[in-house]
């Protein structure tokens, strides 16, 4: 381990409680963008790319377990404690609609098409809501067996998938029949659920278990058990070679998918770590930590096209020196509309 780089993120700041969830965009017109949830009730979006921030969905009243983007990156929505789920403006920051629930809200996450939202959480009732008709009653799936805790879509949106809090296992719903299809058992709480950017696997995390599964016929393709208790885990989505995971130990680990093998292991965070995702590119991760910052790791080089070769830290050190004038000046002015904490200082810093 001593030979090798030591790899340096760029650290995002700007919760002020711990980061609990984190969505990347697809690849957009505009570039990609990252989403965080936090305690702190304030859902942040960021350039996906270089994790400068852009703005703060200002409106809830507790703690925000789930946030998610659309499609296009257009719009955002929340989960949170306040017992609501809130869909708003990406762009604006304007809050569309807020739909109320009789309890904390785990989970959301956007259809595909982007017309429904998918929620969940400790009602143990799995509901739909039609975004094109947002004062209709949302439809409600057959009731959940426990606590929900993650949810997302498959299959074109013909299937939803959920995992509970207080018991194993994940269960995929058909959406037309609103019936139980499949569950993919496990010893533990599913903490993690992801589907593969192509479509081919879901990646769960139980306990100390990284598992990948067919997301097609459901059969279990591989299991890796880890060094510690892990909360979450993120297949890279380009090349599927590697796969990375987060947990108690407060450090980001890399694995080959073949083999489980690590390959790397980043050490940074000052807390547990609760989420890691990958760019929809492969070329960077992200990792949100009790300590309430968001770090974007460089994955390293994944072909020879020089534009997706990853900084090495002696690279990063270069390029953060080469910041040109543009740079400053248009970095300056996002701190003057920045509503972040330490920007007035930095202003003052900067006059």
């Amino acid at each position: 381990m001593e030979k090798k780089k030591i790899a340096v993120p760029l650290v995002c700041h700007g919760h002020s409680r711990p980061v609990v969830d984190l969505f990347y965009s697809p690849v957009t017109p505009d570039g990609f963008f990252l989403i965080s949830a936090s305690k702190d009730s304030s859902p942040m979006l960021r350039n996906g790319e270089t994790g400068d921030w852009i703005g703060t969905f200002q409106g809830h009243k507790g703690a925000v377990w789930s946030c998610c983007l659309d499609t296009n990156a257009l719009r955002a929505a929340s989960a949170s404690a306040d017992f609501s789920t809130k869909v708003w403006d990406a762009l604006t920051g304007d809050e569309l609609h807020s739909f109320e629930h009789k309890h904390i809200v785990r989970a959301c996450a956007f259809s595909e098409d982007t017309h429904l939202l998918l929620t969940g959480g400790v009602e143990k009732i799995l509901r739909i809501y039609d975004l094109n008709r947002p004062d209709a009653p949302p439809r409600e799936v057959d009731k959940s067996p426990g606590s929900v805790r993650t949810v997302a879509w498959l299959h074109s949106d013909q299937t939803i998938l959920s995992s509970c809090s207080d018991m194993g296992g994940v269960r995929l719903w058909d959406v037309r029949s609103g019936k139980i299809v499949q569950t993919l058992e496990t010893k533990s709480s599913v903490t993690s659920a992801e589907v593969s950017q192509d479509g081919r696997y879901i990646t769960t995390v139980d306990g100390s278990t990284v598992k990948f599964w067919d997301a097609n016929h459901y059969g279990l393709v591989k299991s890796y058990d880890m060094s510690s208790t892990m909360e979450s885990a993120s297949l890279e989505p380009k090349y599927g070679n590697k796969f990375i995971a987060g947990g108690e130990d407060m450090w980001v680990h890399v694995f080959d998918f073949h083999t489980g093998n690590e390959i790397a292991c980043n050490k940074g965070h000052h807390g547990p770590v609760h989420c890691v995702r990958f760019s929809p590119g492969g070329e960077s991760y992200a990792s949100g930590s009790e300590d309430g910052t968001i770090r974007i790791w460089q994955t390293g080089p994944l072909s020879h096209d020089a534009s997706l070769d990853a900084l090495s830290a002696n690279e990063s050190i270069e390029r953060a020196m080469k910041v040109t004038a543009d740079e400053v000046s248009s970095k300056i002015e996002d701190f003057h509309i920045s509503d972040e904490g330490k920007s007035k200082e930095k202003e003052e810093a900067v006059e």
